[in-house]
């Protein structure tokens, strides 16, 4: 089966359901309203999830991993009511929620969060449910899906010490999905960082430091057929660092799908706010070269509602016309999922040529990989599978 992703219409928030060649199933971040909720006339997302999964043995609905990329509300909402919380023995066939077989979370951004800001209940469960997933893991019990954790970044003070086998380091790459090698997937975790300083670790704190993850989809024989850059809420700060780490391999933040950052929001941009400076606000050239390493063809999707030119941020006029700016050289496109036609979620369908809107998809895909370029890309090409292009750090 080719791989696929969807992107669901949430207005300012995320939601990301991303289907592997293998036929696992990834979820990144959710913002599904209760049924009492005002939805500004939004889809019914929850539903059309839950029409994209499929059940197990015991028919309960699942998703292989969830990724929360960081613990702000229209990222997490929804999650008590639509997902299973607990020990797999306390799932309810009357309530029917959907089994988070492995949680994907990082202790970080919610130490960072609690500390600007309170978090919400549907944040809050999710610690709740992590830390019980690592507490079983440390009872040295048989750990099963409904109970796995993958901890993405070190804590503070040897807090994650003991957590080496369900631990991914900053700059490593993890190709296990449920405990198993997936050959068709790739991620490289690049942010959360851990500050060298406290000074360093205020900047960081105030400028959401959410998760950041490049990962790779196989599509006709080519392991790196499509790259995702998924960012969350990072802001210019992070973006810098990124740039700072990776500017002698710029290839690590190389993508053809970039998730524009904060439902494309100046601030991962800039150090300027768009109300106040306006056309004269700066845009960070390390930022920018960051969020610039596109391959041919590349394409930024805003998971925002519609961008207006106006003061608002997010999303912000002034960002568009950045990534439009940035993709130009790649012969590539901006796409605003709030001005797709329709409720059904934007998908993507993963080809040996990279990926392409469904409902566009050509009969043929392209006879050679895709060739890497772009505004300031590293020039290569994609990776067949069969050879051994992961690193582990």
């Amino acid at each position: 089966m080719p791989a696929k992703t969807l992107h669901f219409k949430v207005g300012n928030g995320d939601m990301t359901l991303i289907e592997t060649a293998s036929g696992r199933k990834i979820l990144v971040d959710i913002n599904i309203c209760a049924a009492d909720e005002p939805t500004d006339e939004r889809p019914d997302v929850g539903e059309q999830l839950r029409d994209r999964l499929e059940r197990d043995a015991e028919d309960r609905l699942y998703v292989d991993a969830f990724l929360l990329t960081h613990p702000d509300q229209d990222h997490c909402r929804g999650l008590r009511e639509n997902f299973h919380l607990g020990p797999l023995s306390d799932w309810s066939v009357d309530d029917d929620t959907i089994v988070i077989r492995e949680m994907w979370s990082s202790p970080i951004v919610f130490r960072r969060a609690s500390k600007n800001h309170k978090l919400c209940e549907d944040a809050k469960a999710w610690c709740s449910e992590a830390r019980r997933r690592v507490a079983v893991f440390r009872s040295g019990a048989t750990v099963a899906d409904g109970d796995r954790v993958l901890i993405l970044g070190e804590d503070i003070d040897g807090k994650t010490d003991d957590l080496t086998s369900i631990l991914v380091k900053t700059d490593e790459v993890f190709r296990k999905i449920c405990g198993a090698f997936d050959t068709t997937f790739q991620a490289t975790l690049l942010a959360p960082m851990i500050a060298t300083d406290d000074e360093e670790e205020e900047l960081l704190s105030k400028n959401e430091s959410s998760v950041v993850v490049n990962l790779w989809l196989a599509s006709g024989g080519y392991l790196d057929a499509a790259k995702y850059l998924l960012g969350g809420d990072a802001e210019v700060a992070i973006w810098e660092k990124l740039w700072d780490r990776h500017q002698d391999k710029p290839s690590e933040l190389e993508y053809d799908i970039l998730l524009s950052p904060h439902h494309c929001s100046w601030h991962s941009l800039s150090w300027d706010s768009w109300s106040d400076f306006g056309d004269d606000a700066q845009v960070s050239p390390k930022a920018r070269l960051a969020l610039s390493q596109t391959r041919q063809g590349a394409e930024v999707l805003a998971s925002s509602k519609p961008i207006e030119d106006d003061d608002d941020d997010p999303p912000c006029i002034r960002a568009k016309r950045e990534y439009e700016g940035i993709i130009k050289e790649a012969s590539g496109s901006f796409t605003c999922l709030a001005d797709v036609n329709g409720p059904a979620p934007y998908e993507l369908e993963v080809t040996a040529g990279g990926p392409r809107p469904a409902e566009r998809k050509k009969a043929s895909v392209f006879a050679a990989p895709y060739i890497t370029g772009g505004a300031g890309a590293a020039t290569g090409s994609s990776t067949a599978l069969g050879s051994q292009p992961f690193k582990h750090g």
